[in-house]
């Protein structure tokens, strides 16, 4: 068992609450220490990127508010490509700062709320099991009839249908961090008593980061993926589109422009390829400082940019004073709305006092406002569903069962590959610098863009090959999930442990067995549920797909939504839509309540660090 000290006084404890927050807080005071430069180069180069961003946004709020245009003529000339980047960029990163504030909320309620959990984590597996296309209609039409004289509310439901495709394997990360903190570090934070939010700040989202930061990865090549379905909506004989690389790419596919089409995936490589550089790679170098463990490791990631920017006397200065400032004003007003609760006060007293306060009596009110909401959607949906004949529901549950197989075999293929290349990438820094711009390029060409090609090739094989095709798509759009998890995983096994295994001379499978599989394992759970849901998901573009006029299908669920969603727009199919999605949701949130939540458990019982 650790030994864990105890302060013994006020001022002991401020400044264990202070320090608790990093394993590594000698490395970081170290490099704080480091000697600053003088304003140069570097600050003028941060400024002009800030004044560059500045200049989009402004850019695309003056499109924002331009009178609403249903059918937006699409350039496919090269010089529109990157003031359509950065259209697409702007609402990647607008859907991805909504997942991130959705992700950091749910996730630290469900995690630390039991009673809360109950419904919130069930809850987060039907909302990701929903399609796009069964609340494309509703979402498009809502926000567009809320923002009739402008452009404002087709971008909003551009960002929305963007946040989910982002928000859910963010989330279940987060989550998983949560509930598997170290049990030394919680005992720590128990002693120090740690109000709730320093809890959160120091704890939770320090222990976090590296998953959550790869799972971003992952979140923004979602993004990229369902970038075409998200700027360009058919709803009958309406149609909205929006500029983008998306649209681009979409037009330049039904066009057979096969020059536009390289040019746009080219722009999208070489955009993903300067967010790896001056993003992703500086955050993973940052994270690395969060890891759990005694020693550093020989061979850490390195940024050029981090390192730039720890240069930068304009940042220091800025941070020295404005955001520390800022974050010691907030710390203030957190303390006092979260005031420690008085030891000589008994915990049954404070029960009793906390009983009919304001805060309990707004909650109830929202909770019957919600449940009223719930009950009028519920009557509604049942009045839809009486409308579907029982043969349809035969139909739809044989559906249902082999879009189940083709989702498992992609998963059984998707794990087969990417635990073994995941771990080699995530215990080499040396590989993963090299591979992850490559990984991201990979996992955010959209595969729709593709999948004509790909079924072409397959349409020729003998039997079912659109099932094989199916299968094809899903394990594209599905199997991301699960390397970029692995490599999280791998990448946050402490030093201590694989330097353990080098002194005792434990290689190869027994290596596996003992250290990488266990540590991998919660990691690897949590990405075979975001995959899971995104095979469902896929299954709508993968099992109904329209091409040079003609229409393929197989037998799935995936093809029933399609087929309903077509006709529904038209207006004939939307209760055949609903109990096709109904039965969606339920399937997954079977397989997640039977066999995913028994796994997460056991990575919680047996594979946390402590």
């Amino acid at each position: 068992m650790a030994q864990v000290y105890v302060p013994e006084n006020a001022a002991e404890r401020e400044q264990l609450q202070s320090g608790v927050n990093s394993p590594k807080r000698s490395r970081s005071l170290r490099e704080e220490e480091r000697p600053r430069r003088r304003f140069g180069v570097i600050d003028l180069l941060v400024v002009l990127v800030v004044l560059a961003i500045i200049g989009a946004v402004v850019m695309a709020a003056s499109r924002w508010s331009a009178p609403l245009s249903q059918k937006v003529q699409i350039d496919l000339s090269p010089t529109v490509l990157p003031a359509y980047a950065g259209y697409s960029l702007l609402r990647m990163a607008l859907g991805y700062l909504l997942s991130l504030v959705f992700t950091l909320v749910y996730g630290h309620i469900a995690a630390t709320n039991r009673r809360a959990s109950t419904i919130m984590v069930p809850l987060l597996d039907i909302l990701q099991s929903i399609p796009i296309l069964s609340f494309l209609p509703a979402v498009v039409l809502a926000l567009v009839a809320a923002f009739p004289h402008s452009n404002i509310g087709l971008e909003l439901a551009s960002i929305v249908l963007i946040f989910t495709s982002q928000v859910w394997n963010m989330t279940f990360s987060f989550y998983h961090a949560a509930r598997t903190l170290p049990t030394d570090l919680k005992e720590v934070s128990a002693i120090a008593r740690l109000r709730p939010w320093q809890r959160f700040v120091k704890l939770e989202v320090p222990a976090s980061a590296i998953g959550l930061i790869w799972n971003s990865m992952m979140s923004w090549a979602g993004g990229w993926f369902f970038l075409m379905a998200s700027e360009q909506f058919t709803l009958g004989d309406q149609s909205f589109q929006l500029p983008g690389l998306g649209s681009y790419l979409q037009v330049a596919a039904n066009d057979g422009n096969t020059t536009a089409l390289l040019l746009g995936l080219g722009t999208l490589i070489a955009l993903i390829v300067l967010l790896d550089f001056f993003l992703w790679r500086p955050l993973v170098a940052w994270a690395d400082k969060f890891k759990v463990e005694l020693s550093g490791e020989a061979d850490a990631p390195e940024s050029p940019v981090l390192d730039i920017l720890r240069r930068s006397a304009l940042v220091a200065t800025i941070n020295q004073r404005v955001f520390r400032p800022l974050g010691a004003l907030l710390a203030g007003v957190l303390n006092r709305l979260q005031p420690l609760p008085d030891e000589r006060v008994s915990k049954v007293e404070q029960r009793m006092a906390g009983r009919l306060t304001a805060g309990s009596i707004i909650g109830i009110v929202i909770g019957v406002l919600a449940c009223v909401a719930v009950a009028w959607g519920v009557w509604n949906m049942l009045l839809l569903l009486l409308k579907v004949p029982i043969a349809t529901w035969g139909a739809l549950l044989v559906a249902a069962f082999a879009t189940w197989l083709r989702t498992l075999a992609a998963l059984l293929i998707g794990v087969a590959w990417t635990v073994p290349v995941g771990v080699a990438i995530g215990l080499s820094p040396r590989w993963s610098k090299r591979l992850q711009p490559v990984i991201q390029i990979i996992a955010s060409v959209p595969a729709t863009a593709l999948f004509p090609v790909l079924l072409l090739a397959l349409l020729s094989l003998p039997g079912d090959a659109l099932s094989i095709a199916a299968v094809v798509l899903m394990l594209l759009g599905t199997q991301w999930y699960i390397l970029f998890n692995v490599i999280a995983g791998a990448m946050a096994i402490p030093s201590d442990l694989k330097e353990a295994t080098t002194v005792y001379h434990i290689t190869d499978w027994r290596r596996w067995r003992t250290l990488i599989l266990p540590a991998i394992f919660p990691y690897l759970v949590t990405g075979l549920i975001t995959a899971s849901g995104g095979a469902w998901n896929a299954s709508i573009v993968s099992e109904y797909v329209q091409f040079h006029g003609k229409t393929y299908s197989t037998v799935g669920l995936g093809a029933q939504i399609a087929q309903a969603a077509a006709g529904g727009a038209a207006g004939g199919n939307f209760p055949v839509l609903l109990a096709a999605t109904l039965l969606m949701a339920v399937f997954v949130v079977l397989i997640n309540r039977l066999l995913w939540k028994r796994l997460y458990a056991l990575a919680e019982r047996r594979y946390t660090l402590g």
